[in-house]
């Protein structure tokens, strides 16, 4: 009589990384909350607008001209939260057509908020942090713009490592306002408010974003990389 050993299941130590709920969300979890004082601050800004009680300082360029704006933080809200949940592993297993679905609805809110962005910074006059932070966010909107577009480019033609670069970028991008809640913070308590702290401070922001964008990318080719060399060792 033949036995049949039970399949063994694999030690907790030795399951893939996101394999597990818990450790799956905790990136989504993560970047919602990183943009949840942006998002506080543009709802009061859009209830103000709205009539409402005056909560933020007064902003003579958003009362001239409030649509950019309210384009601007309605869509930031899709694409950071929404879009969060992109980026779980879990979610991309086993929702893979909701994730092609909303990634298409992301694709379009992402254009608004960079659109909208760049137009807030071409025409509304007098903004604070000079013509440094100036130039700073218009690299920052063109590139969110610039990434999106090849990122969408990219899973047409069903490069999903390059689909999935370009995308980490963006997102990093766009909700750089969460960090610069922190380093414009620091910045202008240690060196005060003046136009040359607030465009670094708020300039930090971006770059911290792009450089722990990178990082992620660049993050599963070098653990596979540390894997091959440990196999080719225990040969």
């Amino acid at each position: 009589m033949t036995q049949y050993a039970a399949p063994r299941t694999r030690p907790a130590s030795q399951r893939r990384p996101g394999s597990r709920d818990g450790s799956s969300w905790q990136v989504p979890t993560a970047l919602v909350a990183l943009t949840v004082f942006p998002l506080i601050a543009g709802s009061l800004r859009l209830l103000e607008i709205a009539g409402g009680p005056q909560v933020l300082p007064t902003n003579p360029r958003i009362d001239a001209s409030p649509v950019p704006l309210i384009l601007h933080v309605v869509a930031a809200a899709v694409y950071a939260v929404v879009g969060a949940f992109q980026f779980s592993a879990r979610v991309r297993r086993t929702h893979r057509t909701w994730h092609r679905r909303v990634g298409r609805v992301l694709v379009g809110a992402g254009l608004v908020v960079a659109g909208s962005g760049l137009w807030m910074t071409l025409f509304y006059p007098g903004a604070p942090g000079g013509d440094l932070l100036w130039t700073a966010r218009l690299v920052a909107g063109s590139a969110i713009a610039v990434s999106i577009v090849l990122g969408f480019t990219a899973i047409r033609r069903r490069n999903i490592a390059a689909h999935r670069a370009w995308m980490i970028r963006a997102y990093a991008l766009a909700v750089a306002a969460g960090t610069q809640v922190f380093t414009q913070g620091i910045g202008e308590g240690l060196f005060g408010i003046t136009e040359l702290s607030t465009a670094l401070s708020v300039s930090a922001g971006w770059v911290i974003n792009a450089a722990i964008a990178e990082w992620a990318i660049r993050r599963p080719a070098a653990r596979r990389a540390r894997r091959a060399r440990a196999a080719a060792a225990g040969t």
